[in-house]
């Protein structure tokens, strides 16, 4: 980019000058020589007296005050100080103008300069119609093959590749290059600036086998035009050193990086600016190979003569801070690097402001500071700042986007939230391959993280030729011999290794061992990681002897080029601690496990996800040694890592983000699950795993309801509104879900639900962080404190049954054995020190396994799906049992269920073998105990334990049962809410009435991403489902509604066609919430249950989560207008406005409502998602804030229901709880319908406290 410093002339027809324009001229020629040699404070100084003197003599109009002005601007500019710049130029500028006109070429000049101003702080748009100005009016001044117009070309060129509008700079390039070959010759200086820059666009684009020629010809042009020692030289040795960089060809790099500096420092002396970038530039080679002792002096004197000569303040100095920032990253030092980082930021936020492209280069610094250890909560926020400044001044197809949207996707990448992370590396992806090519190198690296997150979900179908198209790639544009080419390798080696293909892995392996010791040097740390995988293929193999050297070595590596104490050191600790804790040596493991840990918690903080790996690991050496007293703390501090990790990061997160967030955490509480099922009469593994349960079993609904409580009651009037978007989004999103595609085209409606569901969960989000604060005033007992919390709300003659399904964790075999091959991984993302620079997949695995006490029979299938209960007194005392494999019961439920749900007369074995399964062994723990209030969990979510037989009786005679998610619901409410008293009534809607008309569910043609192949067809069989329901009218309703009015004169009926949808929506918190009406839930086809268990309700299967949509938009309730006819022949059907779903009933404001009852079919079911309860209607009008539901597990009978609901409310109205009023009347109605499927439909979740307030 050509910046221009002008020269003034000689003041003519004056035989004696005035004296002040000779010390202003002597003045501007010493400035001119203090700029070249990098003094720009001292010729500031020089420039500005000079500028004073000219005023004098001169008067502020004249030209020569315009020259002063520009050149005083330009050297503002350099310093860094833009605000200050800018208006001289503008006053240089009008000067210009209206001396000379505003065609002067002088006037280009200064609109040149302006722009190049503009372009440094990344006001693009300011910049460009500068410059196109300037090019118009050279041509038109000068003719348009003059040098001048070829240096405007020039830096519009150089604009639009700093934009990545690679194809609008090229031509650009070309025409000023062939401008200058005609006018001043291809053996000019000139020319070859032009060379370099078009050398870098192509390197910018990967175009390495372009880019080379023309800076090896540029350097020779400048070689032979200014001589062997000129300082112009060295920016060429700059550039093609980073082209050779760039290839991994480091050993090409370096003598260049040398060269370079050693002209300069002759050239201009050892403090000139120029001279950091160069020693930057060297540093960040040796850095690149780890050499990080060689790296570090040079980035410390780079700083220090930008200090120096550009001011403590200038943007260059920020650059630098972040590279060596990157340095101590890199060695795990992030105390040291963590003022750096925000140092650099503050800088450019002052200097550069607030949208600067740059600034999100030390945005991303910072976060991948945080990223590393472990502070996701607070590395997020900083990547989507990174995001959208990027976004608003590059664009949003630049190619720094896309490195935003990879490492936000990396972000959560790391935490298990692959449905987040997807989007945005194949976004990241097309980015890639529209402006770079889909040759780039760029786009292998997003190949390799796309490949990696199937990877991590078991799609190895879909990972495989991804890792092979990035191979490809790599080889192609890179050499064989490239450092990435070797990561790529490993990942592929990987794979094959997770899948047992271990002959395919190990040659792949051994390869990019070769390729990296000879590319990077044997004592590179990425040599280390490479041992390490093929180490742990070795150890997965059994063959102990050759993994153990490979360990070694790696670990020996590490520390000698990353220091002692570095993670990664604690890594290979931990990884040869596991392979000795594999062959029995515990006293070899033990030292090195504790080392690890005391390593990760210096290095990571003791709170961080590592710190609790390596206690799980201990933990487990300890069971391994018959030490279990010894073990259970340091379970108990992993866990309350894992626990306060949810705390701090869960705040913000919506809905959806937390469920998958639960299911990534899941795996340390399924261990402790396992544990319990090892000690099943240790009352300490009892509480440990017992505060795990009433932790985390329902987390997910009781955050989202906290989230509704606080908006309703505690935010203004802005989160309310937000809120009120949220509930016309998701009743958009029903509505276009059951209507169809409207006037959108086919392959736009998949997009627009997809649209409309990240659209509603990002207000999710939103309202989730803005009710953090007040959410965080009532958080939950620690775990040390919840069993007794929770121990002390039971009531007195009551007992808490906690049932758990679980995925049994596989337990190590004893010492000799093969090891299993699907091992845990632990995983280290490579982020390379440039600054911005991609996080690449490398994974090192660590094998964290569970050792059985002495004598536990051997362990049933890896991964098997099993039962457990554990039981809690008053008193704070438990107890456990194992009920086996879940397989037999989950048939069991479902045998019941379907004989009682379609009146079978064979209904008593069903019950029968089902109370044997899961109740009878509960039996023994329980003593005289019968009031019982149960967290089902699984599959046992979905039957009434009231209708299982013991053999003699059902147990609705022997025991009183209360439902609940999960047992920390019997912890008191947070007070403010006062019980309402109104009482409303919605029942026997008129079907067949004319709906009032749905919201549009139009709206702008979203932006385009990849939508879930599913979707359409998904709700195209909705569609169809319910519109050929029958919907039959329900005058039973009337008559039990009309029952409720008599007992409760104040209730407000809703009748025929008053029974809208819409009055549903629009009601004020009622305390009694009474519909009856037909419920609907929709299977979910897509997602198959496990073989072994039929499906009862959809259990989610393992792995990555499917796309299909969620249970709160499969399942409601149909009111008045459900079965209305189209207005016309050719209108659609307009049931979809007459149908409620759950997830439109969630935003209901139920805060404050005593009970809901779902007199309606099919209301209790839903989704099985395991430790997070029933996904639908009850799940939704917890949400919403019901105290207390009561709905049904199967289709009912008008009748007899109606019979039900009567006698239930006047229980109520006599004073009895809301469980206990069901229960007796479950009695008295057996007595005229014996048949469970009459009397035994309805159960109780929530609270059995008797009305309040609410009387006839």
């Amino acid at each position: 980019m050509y910046v221009t410093w002008q020269f003034q002339g000689e003041e003519m027809g004056q035989k004696k000058p005035d004296a002040r324009l000779v010390e202003a001229r002597a003045n501007v020629d010493a400035a001119t020589k203090l700029k070249n040699a990098g003094r720009y404070l001292e010729a500031r100084i020089r420039i500005e007296h000079a500028l004073a003197l000219q005023e004098a003599a001169l008067g502020e109009r004249h030209p020569d005050v315009a020259t002063s002005l520009n050149n005083l601007a330009l050297l503002y500019r350099e310093q860094g100080l833009y605000d200050r710049a800018e208006p001289l130029y503008l006053r240089a500028l009008a000067l210009h103008e209206a001396a000379l006109g505003e065609r002067h070429p002088n006037v280009a000049t200064l609109l040149n300069n302006l722009a190049i101003l503009y372009q440094a702080q990344g006001l693009y748009d300011r910049a460009e119609p500068l410059y196109l100005r300037a090019l118009s009016l050279r041509e038109a001044a000068l003719g348009e093959s003059h040098p001048d117009v070829a240096q405007t070309l020039h830096n519009l060129a150089s604009l639009y590749r700093e934009q990545g509008l690679y194809d609008r700079a090229e031509p650009l390039f070309l025409r000023a290059l062939a401008l200058r070959e005609a006018a001043l010759g291809e053996r000019h200086p000139d020319f070859a600036q032009t060379l370099n820059s078009l050398a870098s666009l192509y390197l910018a684009q990967g175009l390495y086998d372009r880019a080379e020629p023309l800076y090896l010809r540029a350097l020779a042009i400048r070689e032979a035009a200014l001589g062997k020692r000129h300082p112009d030289i060295a920016q060429t040795l700059n550039n093609l050193a980073l082209l050779y960089h760039e290839q991994g060809l480091y050993g090409r790099a370096e003598p260049l990086c040398h060269r370079a500096l050693t002209l300069q420092e002759a050239a201009l002396g050892g403090s000139h600016p120029d001279i950091a970038q160069t020693l930057n530039n060297l540093a960040l080679l040796y850095d690149k190979q780890g050499l990080y002792g060689r790296a570090e002096p040079l980035y410390l004197r780079a700083l220090a003569i930008r200090e120096a000569a550009l001011g403590k303040r200038h943007p260059g100095v920020a650059q630098t801070l972040n590279n060596l920032a990157g340095l101590y990253r890199a060695q795990g030092l992030y105390d040291r690097a963590e003022p750096l980082c925000h140092r650099a930021l503050t800088l450019q936020e002052a200097t550069l402001g607030g949208s600067h492209p740059d600034i999100a280069t030390s945005l991303h610094n910072l976060a991948l500071l945080y990223h590393e250890q472990g502070l996701y909560g607070r590395a997020e926020p900083l990547c989507h700042r990174a995001l959208t400044l990027q976004e608003a001044a590059l664009g949003g197809s630049h190619p720094d986007v896309a490195t935003s949207l990879n490492n936000l996707a990396g972000l959560y990448y790391e935490q298990g939230l692959y449905d987040r992370a997807e989007p945005l590396y194949l976004r990241a992806l097309s980015l890639r391959e529209a402006a770079l090519g889909e040759r780039h190198p760029k786009v292998a690296t997003s190949l390799n993280n796309l490949a990696a997150l199937y990877y991590e979900q078991g799609l190895y179908d879909r990972a495989e030729p991804l890792y092979l198209r990035a191979l490809a790639l790599q080889k192609a544009a890179l050499g064989e011999r490239h450092p990435d080419v070797a990561q790529t390798l490993n990942n592929l080696a990987l794979l094959y290794h997770k899948q047992g293909l271990y002959d395919r892995a190990e040659p792949l392996y051994l390869r990019a061992l070769a390729l990296r010791e000879a590319a990077l040097g044997e004592r590179h740390p990425g040599v280390a990681q490479t041992l390490n995988n093929l180490a742990l293929l070795y150890r997965a193999q059994g063959l102990y002897d050759r993994a153990e050297p490979l360990y070694l070595r790696a670990l020996a590596l590490r520390e000698a080029a990353l220091g002692e104490r570095h993670p990664g050191v604690a890594t290979s600790l931990h990884n040869l601690a596991s392979l000795y804790h594999k062959q029995g040596l515990y006293d070899r493991a033990e030292p090195l496990y504790l080392r690890a840990l005391a390593l990760r918690e210096a290095a990571l903080g003791e709170r961080h996800p590592g710190v609790a790996t390596s206690l799980h690991n201990l933990a487990q050496l300890r069971q391994a040694q018959h030490r279990l007293a010894d073990a259970l703390p340091l379970y108990t501090r992993a866990f309350s890592i894992s626990e306060q990790r949810l705390r701090q990061e869960a705040l913000g997160f919506s809905e959806s983000r937390l469920s998958s967030f639960l299911q990534y955490v899941r795996a340390s509480a399924e261990m402790l699950y396992s544990l319990l099922r090892a000690y099943l009469e240790d009352a300490r593994v009892q509480r440990l795993a017992l505060g795990a349960v009433l932790l985390l079993k329902g987390r997910s609904v009781e955050e989202t309801a906290h989230i509704s409580r606080t908006l309703y009651l505690g935010l203004g009037a802005e989160d309310r509104d937000t809120f009120e978007r949220l509930r016309g989004l998701r009743t958009q999103l029903a509505t276009l879900s059951l209507v169809g595609p409207g006037s959108l085209p086919p392959k736009d409606y998949p997009l627009r639900l997809k649209a409309l569901a990240d659209e509603g969960d990002s207000l999710e989000a939103d309202l989730a962080k803005r009710s953090a604060p007040l959410r965080a005033l009532t958080a939950l007992p620690l775990p040390a404190e919840i069993v007794d919390r929770v121990a002390a709300s039971l009531p007195k003659d009551g007992a808490l049954v906690e049932f758990i399904a679980y995925r049994n964790s596989p337990l190590v075999p004893k010492p000799g054995t093969p090891p299993a091959s699907t091992p845990e991984q632990l995983r280290d993302l490579d982020h390379a020190a440039l600054p911005s620079r991609d996080a690449l997949a490398y994974r090192d695995i660590s094998a964290p396994e569970f050792q059985p006490p002495p004598g536990t029979p051997p362990a049933n299938t890896p991964n098997q799906l099993r039962y457990l209960a554990l039981v809690l007194f008053p008193d704070a005392s438990t107890q456990a049992v194992d009920l086996g494999p879940a397989a037999p019961i989950d048939r069991a439920v479902s045998r019941l269920r379907d004989a009682l749900a379609h009146r079978d007369s064979s209904f008593l074995a069903p019950a029968q073998q089902l109370h044997q399964l899961a109740f009878q062994p509960l039996m023994p723990l329980l003593g005289s105990t019968r009031r019982l209030l149960l967290s089902p969990d699984g599959q046992l979510g979905l039957v009434p334990f009231s209708a299982l037989h013991d053999g003699h009786d059902f147990l609705l005679d022997t025991f009183d049962f209360l439902y609940l998610t999960s047992g920390r619901e019997l912890l008191p409410r947070p007070q403010g809410v006062a019980p309402c008293s109104s009482v409303f009534v919605l029942a026997d809607p008129d079907f067949t009435a004319s709906p009032p008309a749905a919201p549009s569910s139009g709206g702008p043609t979203p932006t385009r991403v990849e939508p879930p192949t599913s979707l359409e067809g998904f709700f195209s069989t909705v569609r169809a489902n319910l519109a050929s329901s029958v919907w039959p009218p329900l005058p039973g309703t009337r008559q039990e509604a009309l029952a409720i009015q008599r007992l409760l004169p104040q209730a407000q009926l809703f009748l025929g066609s008053e029974a809208t949808k819409e009055r549903l929506l629009r009601l004020p918190t009622p305390g009694i919430l009474h519909l009856a009406t037909h419920g609907f839930f929709l299977e979910d086809s897509s997602a198959a249950p496990p073989p072994a268990s039929p499906a009862v309700g959809q259990v989610e299967a393992p792995g990555p989560m499917h796309s299909s949509p969620g249970p709160l938009l499969r399942s409601g309730l149909a009111l008045a207008g459900a079965r209305a006819p189209a207005p016309d022949a050719s209108s659609s059907s307009t049931h979809h406005a007459a149908l409620v779903t759950a997830l439109e009933m969630a935003g209901l404001n139920l805060w404050g409502t005593q009970l809901v009852v779902l007199s309606a079919c099919d209301t209790g079911r839903g989704d099985v998602h395991l430790g997070q309860g029933i996904q639908g209607l009850r799940r939704a009008l917890v949400v919403a804030g019901a105290e207390t539901v009561v709905m049904s597990l199967w289709k009912v009978n008008d009748d007899s229901t109606r019979l039900l609901m009567e006698t239930y409310y006047l229980h109520l109205m006599a004073g009895q709880g809301r469980a206990s009023a069901l229960r007796e009347t479950m009695r008295s109605l057996r007595a005229s319908h014996p048949h469970p499927n009459d009397w035994a439909p309805f159960i109780v979740l929530g609270s059995d406290a008797p009305l309040v307030a609410i009387s006839p």
